[in-house]
């Protein structure tokens, strides 16, 4: 394998095609998603639905008109006889107001459907944006890692071609120059995974390019577990659709103690009779109301009570859960923190500084192979290190926004 042919080989990846394209913010893809992800749609059909119900929930029945026709005998000779009526069923005080409060909870849920899903959709699209201006960082840290090696490969030409260590130097250079060259493919692997579905979350063909613009991924100091707990309470979804669905079921006990009641049918009619001279005419009201005698609706009432007691402890446990989940991640990003907290600022740039004085200082033969080999694999394993703390305290930031309805970030927007 040739010097020249190693050095065009493992920087190819500098001109692939998702790294030479306009910058594009965490905050803008996320924004660009929210705006353009198809799926919305649907919840916001659900919307539609549930305030469709909502009108014909407060509506009465339709009146009905009733005709009869018939044939009428009197003495005198045979007649006409006919009857018109329009009935109306007005149902129990109070059951319409309960039946509309029930369709209000179901297009509350709707709504709040609609909040969770762009909230979740915000938060999967930020974590693939920050995955992929990670793995663009690791992927031109390994890239540059590649083009050190593989330009040092010229400085064993000058060794003593009698000694068997260039050969073995040369050897072990290009060996590991195949290894840096694999960490920068996988990393440019995971970064098109991550573009192509963010593409698709977008509503964008999945080979579009993208290359995020450099941000600082600064993480605000661990917020008091209470303060979170206190904003689940308020703000969590989950917990928020089981409080409406009690509330809901609430009115399905008092629709169900209502419906014991009758509905009242009201029904004015007139009716005529002809046959020759003899006319007779005829004008009424009609009521009609059930008799509670054989069903007193006492079992839609016990199944009401029963669904009622189902949704305290669905509330109860989702409570619970989502306390759980909070306290977890509270815990696991104040670790996760608390580690970042010992880095120095600019502890990146000095590893990077490093390996690149490692290359000068082996090009003039300061330091053996292992040493400069040893600086150029550091380096990456410290950005991989430091990478993966950072994305576990972004997730269990992400985690902790989305559990709590908060907006915790700093810079990552």
């Amino acid at each position: 394998m040739s010097r020249s042919f190693l050095f065009y080989s493992y920087t190819l990846f500098l001109f692939l095609p998702g790294f030479a394209q306009a910058d594009a913010t965490i905050g803008s893809l996320v924004a660009e998603t929210l705006a353009k992800n198809p799926e919305i749609a649907y919840y916001e059909a659900a919307i539609a639905v549930a305030s469709g119900q909502r009108l014909d929930a407060g509506k009465l029945p339709n009146p009905e008109l009733t005709t009869q026709l018939g044939r009428w005998s009197p003495a005198a000779g045979d007649g006409l006889s006919w009857q018109a009526g329009v009935s109306q069923t007005f149902e129990w005080p109070g059951r319409l107001a309960l039946r509309k409060a029930i369709a209000d909870r179901s297009l509350d849920i709707a709504r709040i459907g609609l909040d969770a899903f762009k909230a979740s959709l915000a938060a999967k699209a930020r974590s693939l944006a920050v995955s992929m201006l990670m793995a663009q960082e690791k992927a031109a840290a390994a890239e540059a890692a590649v083009t050190r090696v593989s330009g040092v490969l010229g400085v064993l030409v000058q060794r003593d071609p009698g000694s068997p260590a260039p050969l073995l130097e040369t050897r072990i250079l290009e060996a590991n120059a195949i290894t840096l060259t694999r960490q920068a493919s996988q990393a440019r692997q995971a970064f098109d995974t991550a573009r192509v579905e963010l593409n698709l979350l977008r509503s964008a063909s999945p080979d579009t390019a993208i290359t995020i613009s450099t941000e600082a991924l600064q993480l605000p100091a661990p917020p008091a577990l209470p303060k979170l707990l206190a904003a689940a309470d308020r703000n969590n979804f989950d917990i928020r659709t089981r409080q409406v669905e009690l509330q809901q079921q609430g009115f399905a006990v008092s629709l169900a103690r209502n419906e014991q009641g009758p509905a009242i049918t009201v029904a004015p009619f007139v009716a005529g009779q002809k046959a020759g001279a003899d006319k007779e005419s005829t004008a009424g009201l009609s009521v009609s109301i059930p008799l509670p005698l054989w069903n007193r609706n006492k079992a839609n009432v016990a199944i009401a009570n029963a669904r009622q007691q189902q949704a305290e402890t669905s509330l109860l446990v989702t409570v619970r859960d989502i306390g759980k989940q909070v306290a977890l991640h509270s815990l696991a990003y104040g670790h996760q923190a608390a580690e970042m907290a010992q880095w120095r600022p600019d502890v990146m740039k000095t590893f990077r500084e490093a390996a690149e004085s490692a290359d000068r200082h082996y090009q003039l033969g300061a330091i053996p192979v292992s040493t400069y080999l040893e600086m150029q694999k550091s380096y990456l394993e410290a950005l991989d290190a430091l990478q993966s703390t950072q994305a576990e305290a972004l997730e269990s930031l992400h985690a902790l926004e989305s559990l709590t309805g908060l907006n915790l970030r700093t810079s990552t927007k």
